[in-house]
């Protein structure tokens, strides 16, 4: 799998999961659903972030790369 493939299926991942949250958090209002974001899915959506920044970084440093090999 090439790394921008792997970025732009994280990417549709982490969104259909933003969209599918913000759905369904108006209608699960109890504790639960508070420590299920706290616990879960806050901190997956944070690290879903870093991981693409990371990416992003990795990819330009890969492409600097290729072109300095060249």
């Amino acid at each position: 799998m090439k790394l921008n493939t792997g970025r732009t299926q994280l990417y549709s991942a982490i969104k259909t999961l933003r969209l599918r949250w913000d759905e369904t958090k108006p209608n699960w209002t109890d504790s639960v659903c508070k420590s299920f974001e706290e616990e879960y899915y806050l901190p997956l959506d944070l690290q879903v972030s870093s991981t693409l920044q990371a990416i992003d970084r990795l990819s330009g440093t890969l492409a600097q790369m290729r072109m300095e090999c060249e």
